[in-house]
């Protein structure tokens, strides 16, 4: 019975908890084992979740809590590791059409959101979280989510409309001056 509820209310999860990791991480095979470290602690720990409440919330959490772990683990790590055989991927860069350019914009502009900017956007507008849910999976309170969202979402706009420029600001502004 225990696994019957476990599969019915967890496995229609995993696309999206693969698609929450991979926007994380940015890489595929670390997302998918990220997905599966996640959902080991899920099996591990079904009958002592809290209250039996929502269980899509407390997966997402647990998934982003392990996830925060591995990009402060990565963050002190020494380089990318590459496999000699994916290095001319890796350091070569396809010719696209204008949809590959405004995605990869995209994906360079959530790149330079912070953290918890980031997560809040992609569990509220990708993963359609309610703000509730979001706050539950960040354990921060619901106008954390709210002003965290709205500032995402201005600064992506900014960034996809004018550039990096427009997103620092003002001050950071090139100025043009007229020289003769």
């Amino acid at each position: 019975m225990v696994v019957k509820d476990l599969l019915q209310h967890v496995e229609p999860m995993i696309p999206a908890l693969r698609r929450y990791a991979r926007a994380l991480l940015r890489e595929q095979d670390s997302a998918d084992d990220l997905v599966q470290d996640c959902l080991e602690k899920v099996i591990t720990y079904w009958d002592s979740r809290r209250g039996h409440g929502d269980t899509r919330s407390w997966v997402f959490a647990i998934l982003h809590n392990l996830a925060m772990t591995a990009l402060r683990r990565q963050a002190g790590a020494r380089g990318l590791h590459v496999a000699i055989e994916d290095v001319a991927e890796a350091l070569s860069a396809r010719a696209t059409q204008e949809d590959g350019l405004h995605y990869r914009d995209l994906m360079s502009a959530l790149d330079t959101l912070p953290a918890e900017q980031r997560s809040v956007l992609l569990l509220v507008s990708v993963e359609d979280m309610s703000y509730a849910d979001a706050a539950r999976v960040l354990d921060i309170p619901i106008g954390t989510v709210m002003s965290r969202l709205s500032r995402a979402r201005d600064r992506l706009l900014k960034i996809m409309e004018g550039g990096a420029a427009a997103a620092a600001g003002p001050a950071q502004k090139a100025a043009l001056r007229r020289v003769k």
